[in-house]
């Protein structure tokens, strides 16, 4: 993949804040605006288009079983969690 610049006007206000933001998310603010242009641009179902570009990937990163239940998981983790169990 070829990486091009791109030069926005975008008020300093903005830019700090959305800096700030970057950096919060542990992220470049290239790579949040790289990431959001990609799902606007994105040309899948409404459901993926919902889905940042780093979502998706992640979301076929790993299989889980077929009787998972995600439900009684949860319990478990959040009485683990609080102590309760």
């Amino acid at each position: 993949m070829s990486v091009s610049k791109l030069t926005l006007s975008v008020s300093e206000q903005t830019i700090e804040q959305a800096k700030k933001y970057a950096k919060a998310k542990g992220r470049s603010l290239s790579d949040l605006i790289e990431n959001y242009l990609q799902l606007l641009t994105s040309k899948t179902g409404d459901e993926e288009a919902a889905l940042s570009p780093l979502t998706k990937s992640l979301k076929s990163s790993f299989k889980v079983p077929l009787d998972f239940d995600y439900k009684k998981e949860l319990t478990n983790a959040l009485l683990k969690k609080h102590q309760l169990k």
